[in-house]
């Protein structure tokens, strides 16, 4: 798999794997599975493994180290701190305090079983604490060698140009696909400026791009999808269009609609690695296999064209989800 580079020096591969519906929010976990996943993603050239201390309430961070201890692959690991949950509630508090973020990576470190984090992201902003600050923790982290890379999730332009000010930010992850283009008008533009890698999470839209999502009866009982206001009845007729698009052009390409998604991300630009998730191997080699998908300019032209009166339907979270996005 090709590799590119976050910020001035993370080298990663094109295409990272995005671990967080391993553990909940995508129906039943299964750790054998998700073991036999991660280890499939290394040998198809993966070094880019994405989690938080969150998913899962902690299991994701340590279904993580019992495969690094399994595995003699050399990958990168991005984890997050600061959403703090109940076990089993979707409600949360943002702490991102300095005494909060030193607990949550010594917590980390140990559940990973790794000395040094390769990226360590603020998982969303507290807004009773000023972000020079919390960059000036994160800054101490990196000189005391446990963590090698900051990163910002979620962000507005103003907020990163802040904390980028006070220490260099290797890469900003946030929503990004055919589905959610919001970061092309400030953030995505300031990470360029700045010289800051950008991670698209979700970048086939929870699934939705794929074309195999038509009904919120798609959904297992505890799929967090059933709840997210695009994936309501009405708003899924309306959004269908979108994956109709991407189904044609995959068709034309003989390829699959994941691919085309995950093609047109890697289009925008060589400082972009999206972490697609999956629970299945065989979903994996199809999302990897994009590096065999080649979008020609006039395919991209064709998708510009084809979504110039397409508008997403209903928010990407519900009212809960949405605090603490884009600022």
């Amino acid at each position: 798999m090709k590799k590119r580079v976050l910020g001035q020096s993370l080298e990663v591969s094109e295409i990272g794997l995005g671990c967080m519906g391993m553990s909940e929010f995508y129906g039943p976990r299964n750790d054998a599975e998700s073991k036999a996943v991660l280890h499939r993603a290394v040998e198809l050239g993966c070094t880019f493994l994405d989690t938080a201390d969150t998913y899962g309430h902690y299991h994701n961070e340590e279904l993580i180290g019992e495969f690094l201890k399994e595995s003699s692959a050399d990958v990168r690991v991005a984890t997050k701190c600061g959403i703090v949950r109940r076990p089993g509630e979707y409600r949360r508090e943002i702490d991102n305090s300095s005494k909060h973020i030193r607990y949550a990576c010594e917590s980390s470190l140990r559940r990973l079983g790794v000395e040094c984090i390769d990226l360590y992201y603020i998982h969303r902003l507290d807004p009773n604490v000023p972000i020079e600050s919390t960059i000036s923790t994160l800054s101490e982290l990196v000189k005391e060698g446990k963590i090698a890379n900051i990163g910002l999730s979620e962000v507005s332009a103003n907020t990163l140009r802040k904390a980028h000010a006070v220490y260099p930010i290797s890469a900003v992850q946030t929503e990004y696909s055919l589905w959610t283009r919001d970061v092309e008008k400030e953030i995505l533009p300031t990470c360029r400026e700045l010289g800051i890698g950008f991670v698209p999470y979700s970048p086939l839209g929870r699934g939705f791009l794929t074309g195999n999502i038509t009904s919120d009866d798609d959904f297992h009982d505890d799929d967090a999808r059933k709840s997210l206001p695009r994936f309501k009845a009405d708003n899924l007729k309306v959004n269908r269009l979108l994956s109709d698009i991407v189904a044609q052009v995959a068709s034309n390409k003989s390829c699959s609609s994941a691919q085309v998604a995950l093609a047109w991300l890697l289009a925008q630009g060589p400082d972009i690695v999206p972490i697609p998730g999956t629970k299945k191997i065989q979903h994996l080699e199809d999302n990897f296999g994009v590096s065999d998908v080649i979008l020609t300019a006039d395919d991209l032209a064709d998708i510009e064209s084809a979504m110039v009166s397409f508008q997403p339907a209903g928010d990407r979270y519900t009212t809960e989800g949405m605090k603490g996005v884009n600022v």
